[in-house]
């Protein structure tokens, strides 16, 4: 089988009846992609969707961080060090329980933040292209409750 470009179009197989392989495929290519664009900018696998979370949610500890983003807690450390480092995150003693420390989100970080949301969104662009504007709410809807599976 060839595609449009008259190249040879690899077949999955059995792999193409698994949803992680084929959800892997997209979000290899769209992480290679990403990291190309922001290679300037010398960050550390992990540290976008940190920064995103840490400003969703003001004040998450790091075991929060490292649950939600599926890191390891030692990596999740020292994700938050070089945040901190660059000035843009910082801990604090949490106002809730002084044992743990809250993550803040700096304006440097939020300035930083905003840029990598822009470079994301040229990424994904031609991807969520493929998807009309009624898909897009039904496909994201289907990725939540896959994910959803993980965490009841």
């Amino acid at each position: 089988m060839t595609d449009n470009g008259g190249e040879r179009r690899m077949q999955l197989g059995r792999l193409g009846d698994y949803v992680g392989f084929r959800m892997r495929r997209v979000q290899n290519q769209l992480s290679a992609d990403f990291a190309a664009a922001t290679a300037q900018y010398e960050i550390r696998s992990g540290l976008f969707s940190s920064l995103a979370l840490i400003d969703a949610n003001p004040g998450l500890s790091q075991q929060e961080l490292s649950s939600t983003v599926g890191l390891d807690k030692s990596i999740t450390v020292q994700i938050v060090d070089e945040l901190e480092r660059r000035g843009w995150a910082r801990r604090e003693r949490s106002t809730v329980d002084r044992r743990r420390h809250a993550l803040v989100l700096l304006p440097e970080g939020k300035a930083f933040l905003d840029e990598l949301f822009t470079i994301m969104e040229g990424v994904e662009a031609e991807v969520l292209a493929q998807l009309s504007a009624e898909e897009r709410p039904i496909f994201d809807a289907a990725l939540d409750r896959m994910y959803d599976v993980f965490h009841r």
